[in-house]
């Protein structure tokens, strides 16, 4: 055999022991490289390269580097970005469905949270997802919210009227606040820290390791505990991305995706006690509300408001409520 010849053969021996070149995908991240949500993206893209003999290669894309939330929205309904983990706050102006998981006190505990999410009712909000381009394959776990401010510890409702509080751009938000006679002021995160220490705002409302890692609780040390929102957020793919999969390839990410949140549920629990324990000993005043049920019923003309514009999600409501 000359040469060339032997060169050929090796050559057309290599294309076909050579595997197909990988798809790489790319991921949307909000949170820095050192937070549960990031440590468990890191591990699903590891199980799905792993897994799939680098048939798929993901890269996770940390601190919001390809653009906030709602461009990364878009970007991945459209295909521009293959996976992210995203709240469900802001995701209500393109899925309305989801604006339920944003009622205050739809959820008694972040207990009931999973077993809600990780059941039929959680499938419903994945099918509604769906139709807007985005594939839900589990349910990541952001805490409860509970308000925080410069001035004194919150008991009852009575303690919020008249004071100014960062909120997130939901309307459902600003009329939780404002039903508690507080002011909502919607305002982007990276300018709370300085409105709080300028006295713009009085307080803001937020998980503890949210409250530890912006440093908030340096310039608002009153921490009243109401667990008023239990938001899940999602860990997502592309139906563009998605589709391509072979039916192998579908069930190795959903295994990783589901794999990723029990991860990321049990680091986010271990977080939470070590920035309680951290803003305590920084000098934070933690309370506990004694009577949230003054709370809960403050929501009632919320609730009101939201069923009559989407009485279609008024059963979806009673489901989530009659969950244990």
């Amino acid at each position: 055999m000359t040469f060339t010849r032997f060169a050929l053969s090796c050559a057309l021996a290599a294309l076909v022991t050579a595997p197909a070149m990988a798809d790489q995908w790319r991921g949307w991240n909000i949170h820095p490289e050192d937070y549960p949500n990031s440590i468990a993206l890191e591990g699903f893209a590891k199980e799905v390269a792993e897994k799939t003999a680098g048939r798929i290669e993901p890269q996770v894309y940390h601190n919001a580097v390809l653009g906030d939330q709602p461009d990364a929205i878009e970007q991945t309904r459209n295909g521009g970005l293959d996976f992210a983990n995203f709240n469900m706050g802001p995701m209500g102006q393109i899925v309305p469905a989801t604006n339920v998981l944003s009622l205050p006190f739809i959820f008694k505990n972040v207990d009931q949270m999973h077993t809600v999410m990780d059941g039929e009712i959680g499938q419903r909000f994945s099918d509604a997802l769906a139709e807007e381009g985005l594939v839900a394959l589990s349910w990541f776990d952001s805490g409860s919210r509970s308000f925080y401010n410069t001035k004194k510890p919150i008991e009852t409702p009575a303690d919020v009227a008249g004071m100014k509080f960062r909120v997130m751009n939901n309307d459902l938000y600003v009329q939780m606040v404002d039903k508690l006679g507080g002011n909502a002021t919607p305002m982007a995160y990276g300018e709370v820290y300085q409105s709080l220490k300028t006295g713009v705002i009085d307080g803001a409302e937020n998980n503890y390791p949210s409250y530890d890692s912006s440093n908030h609780f340096e310039v608002a040390p009153y921490y009243s505990i109401t667990n008023h929102l239990i938001i899940p957020e999602c860990l997502c793919v592309s139906t563009a991305s998605w589709e391509k999969l072979s039916d192998e390839d579908k069930a190795i990410v959903k295994e990783a995706a589901v794999n990723a949140a029990e991860e990321q549920r049990s680091l986010w629990a271990e977080r939470e006690m070590k920035s309680r324990e951290k803003v305590e000993a920084a000098g934070s005043k933690i309370n506990e509300v004694k009577d949230p049920q003054a709370f809960q019923d403050a929501m009632g003309p919320v609730y009101e408001t939201f069923i009559k514009a989407n009485p279609d999600l008024e059963s979806l409501i009673k489901d989530i409520q009659a969950t244990m």
